[in-house]
């Protein structure tokens, strides 16, 4: 629709302007020329008097680019109509008009671009000379002219009336060409403006510069613009030329974007361009004449329009859209430019193309190519559109990838729970926003699931964790005070996955401890086995507590107590444990105590107490236990503690080796004194697990013989029981080299009678729980009693620890217990106090008081 359009506007264009040509009254007269040096001095009648005149072929005197002055003659065939004379060809340097009447000069006219607009016979654009005639007489007219530009004087004969009757249609047809460059121009500047693209600028620069150029080749410019500034005026046709064809260039070389396209093509356009700016500057700085400077500009032009002419079908043959609007804009104006250019150099006659062809080839350029960058500004608009669109769509892609990528670093891969780093972004933000409230921390380890894995394979196991995920956070949404994780259009998160082996989720604590019953029972419920194929398989979840603020005030803190409370053996033998400070072996505290008790056990600052053991039937000291103890450090430190934190770090290797070694020396020293007595010495079961722990004492004893037999090894319980086939092989081993063993704690555990028989031990030593309450409760002594006599009947010595009174130490006696040890006797004593209690000890008194209690 818009190429019609601008075709109709064309076509408007030419209607308007040919029937102009057609209807003039105007005729061109028998014209004769004479051609002289550009020197000669000649009048006009020496002129007219030379013998060399010739007779013109052509309508129009058209002599190209000449130095040469030449006279033209020609006489007026219509005298009674005809008063003006038409020089339609503005650039003429100078202009001699003479009128002859019966061959006598009667008026003269002196003008020419050269001189004063206004000194003109009459101010329009072109050369007009006015004149009247008389009936009766011969006229005829001579001119001179001479010009460094083209010699070409397309001259005509008027009546004044038709004449302007004639300029008045062409105005209008100007105004119209005009009209669309200046519009052309316009738009496209505030096209530029408002999106700042240069491919704009330089359509604006490029048809600024024909607009100039034809202007002044029609002598509009000389009018309207500089009438007063005839050297700008002739300055102006030369240095529009080059400058219109440099913008027109860099235009195309934007327009059609040769450099992503056609980088051969690029550089070819560059070096036009490069060469249409050097002749510009050399003729804005009149290095160049106006002659060589015509001459250059046109010469130059030629190729360049061709080159602009040639690359646009070339990029529509390779493909480019934008080439179609290009091709057909440029062709036109470069093939106008061309005629022009040919009609200046006298290669072709003229005619109304000749003259106006490079107008219309512009004024069909100028509406194509902003068609075009309209049409430009759409696609690019669309792209634009299209582009965000598809940039959206990225973005919505990209934010849903990040959304799963978030949901996969929040949540556990294959139950779908939330993660650590979810569960502790949520317990902080909840005690960041509840600093008042009570919160619990729980945490579920799987204690079995290592066992399961390997009997089941990974992905039984896989499918059991999902079962249990799910179970357990059904149980886990009716505990009172329960809080809520996560919560999505699907489901409720009231549990979160820690790692494979271990859950975790948060309570309200005052809520949840109002109903311990409740509480309980959900307990037994996640401790329930999980129904698998019709298998129940018991995973023996182990739940440890940790209490905000009590416990600690931020997450991190929070689940490293929990977890620490689950691994306790309290969590182990009931299933749950709270957290207690007392029972971490893992604070900065602990991890100090753990390097001072390294530096203790390697620079002998530790040392042993001793406690006595009494014979009651002989009331001798028989024995004596060795106890651990810290004297020198500044925060005195329980024994039990040193033992668990040797424990857990494995220091208890090197501290069983010195408390061997260091009663092994006291011995020796109760030997020197006079006391043959053993040493009872508490062994680890850590020790037992020691693969060169049996050999490290065979080879101690054998240097210490003396003591052979003397040095007894008690072993809890309870600590046999948490690996019963490696420590029965252990036992059997120290048996061998001789080493007497006591089982220590004695009903405090769960040990079965069918393995202590296995046992290579001579004594076993009752709880001080049993022993403690004997005097008051029943069902102790009827306990105590069975406990003897059984044990005498396998053959074991009993003692009894714990004793603190003189009835229960009675009781024993009556009840026939072996041996007994505790405060009744004395507390554990340093071997040198223990030397003086012994100094000190009266058998016979002793004796008097258990007859007389």
């Amino acid at each position: 629709m818009q190429l019609a359009r601008l075709l109709a506007a064309l076509l408007i264009l030419l209607a308007l302007s040919l029937p102009a040509m057609a209807a003039s009254d105007g005729y061109i007269p028998a014209i004769e020329y004479l051609r002289l040096a550009p020197d000669d001095q000649r009048s006009p009648q020496q002129a007219l008097e030379s013998g060399d005149w010739q007779i013109l072929n052509e309508q129009t005197p058209n002599f190209g680019y000449t130095r040469d002055q030449v006279w033209l003659k020609f006489p007026i065939t219509r005298p009674q109509t005809t008063n003006l004379l038409e020089i339609t060809y503005p650039h003429l340097d100078r202009i001699d008009f003479y009128l002859l009447r019966d061959g006598e000069i009667q008026l003269n006219y002196q003008t020419g671009d050269r001189m004063l607009f206004s000194e003109r016979p009459v101010e329009h654009p072109h050369f007009l000379f006015p004149f009247q005639l008389e009936a009766g007489h011969d006229y005829r007219i001579l001119l001179r002219i001479d010009t460094d530009g083209a010699m070409q004087v397309p001259l005509r004969l008027w009546n004044n009336r038709s004449f302007f009757e004639k300029t008045s249609v062409e105005s209008q047809v100007h105004a119209l060409y005009y009209g669309i460059l200046i519009t052309a121009i316009c738009f496209n500047l505030f096209v530029f403006l408002a999106l700042r693209e240069s491919i704009y600028l330089y359509y604006v620069l490029s048809t600024l510069g024909y607009l100039i150029l034809i202007g002044t080749l029609n002598g509009i410019t000389y009018q309207f613009i500089w009438p007063a500034l005839p050297g700008l005026q002739s300055n102006a046709m030369v240095l529009s030329i080059p400058l219109a064809l440099l913008f027109t260039l860099m235009f195309a070389r934007s327009f059609l974007k040769l450099e992503q396209c056609s980088p051969q093509l690029d550089r070819l356009i560059l070096g036009t361009i490069l060469l249409n700016g050097a002749l510009a500057i050399a003729l804005a700085t009149t290095v160049i004449d106006y002659g060589t400077g015509i001459r250059l500009a046109v010469a130059l032009a030629m190729p360049s329009c061709l080159l602009l002419t040639v690359v646009g079908p070339i990029q529509w043959a390779r493909g480019n859209p934008q080439a179609v609007y290009y091709t057909l804009a440029w062709g036109a104006v470069t093939l106008g430019s061309a005629i022009t250019a040919a009609n200046k150099y006298g290669l072709i006659a003229t005619s109304f193309f000749s003259v106006y062809g490079m107008q219309l080839g512009s004024a069909f350029q100028a509406i194509l190519l902003s068609l075009a960058l309209a049409i430009r500004i759409y696609h690019e608009r669309q792209e634009k559109v299209l582009a965000q669109e598809a940039e959206l769509k990225a973005l919505e892609a990209r934010r849903a990838a990040e959304l799963r990528l978030m949901d996969q670093a929040l949540h556990h891969p294959l139950t779908g729970l939330p993660n650590r780093s979810s569960y502790e972004m949520r317990l902080n933000e909840l005690i960041r926003s509840q600093r008042g409230k009570r919160f619990g921390v729980v945490i579920i380890h799987l204690d079995n699931l290592y066992a399961v894995t390997k009997t089941l394979g990974h992905r039984n196991t896989d499918r059991i964790l999902e079962l249990a995920s799910k179970h357990y956070n059904a149980v886990i949404k009716d505990v009172p005070g329960a809080i809520s994780l996560e919560q999505t259009d699907n489901r409720t998160f009231y549990l979160a996955s820690l790692d494979p082996q271990t859950f975790a989720f948060v309570v309200d604590a005052d809520q949840a401890l109002s109903v311990p019953r409740i509480v309980l029972r959900s307990i037994e419920e996640i401790r329930y086995p999980v129904d698998f194929l019709g298998m129940q398989v018991p995973l023996n979840p182990q739940l440890g507590v940790a209490f905000y603020p009590t416990h600690g005030n931020d997450a991190n803190t929070l689940i490293r107590r929990a977890v620490i409370a689950e691994g306790s053996d309290r969590a182990r033998d009931r299933g749950i444990a709270y957290y207690k400070s007392s029972r971490d072996s893992y604070s900065a505290d602990r991890l100090t105590l753990v390097s001072d008790l390294r530096h203790a056990i390697d620079h002998n600052e530790l040392t042993l107490f001793l406690q006595p053991k009494l014979c009651l039937r002989t009331r001798a000291i028989t024995g004596f236990e060795a106890l651990i103890r810290w004297p020198g450090r500044e925060q005195p430190v329980r024994p039990d503690e040193i033992i668990a934190v040797a424990e857990q770090t494995g220091l208890i290797k090197p501290l069983t080796r010195w408390v061997l070694k260091e009663a092994l020396e006291m011995r020796g020293r109760l030997l020197e004194i006079g006391w043959d007595a053993g040493i009872a010495v508490n062994i680890s079961p850590n020790n037992l697990r020691e693969p060169d722990f049996a050999v490290f004492v065979q080879r101690l004893m054998q240097s210490y013989q003396i003591h052979s037999g003397a040095i007894t090894f008690e072993v809890t319980e309870t600590s046999m029981m948490q690996d019963p086939t490696n420590s029965l092989r252990a036992l059997n081993a120290l048996d061998a080299a001789g080493i007497p063993l006591s089982i220590d704690d004695f009903g405090s555990g769960y040990s079965s009678l069918s393995y202590i028989k296995q046992l290579p031990a001579g004594e076993i030593k009752i709880d001080r729980s049993l022993i403690t309450d004997i005097a008051e409760r029943e069902q102790d002594r009827v306990i105590v009693r069975t406990t003897i006599d059984m044990c005498h009947s396998l053959g074991y010595t009993v003692v009894a620890e714990g004793v603190e009174d003189e009835e229960t130490l009675s009781l024993l006696h009556d009840m026939g217990c072996d041996l007994v040890q505790g405060y009744f006797l004395t507390r554990p004593l340093p071997f040198n106090e223990m030397v003086d209690w012994l100094g000190n000890y009266n058998p016979q008194a002793l004796r008097s008081r258990i007859s007389a209690s």
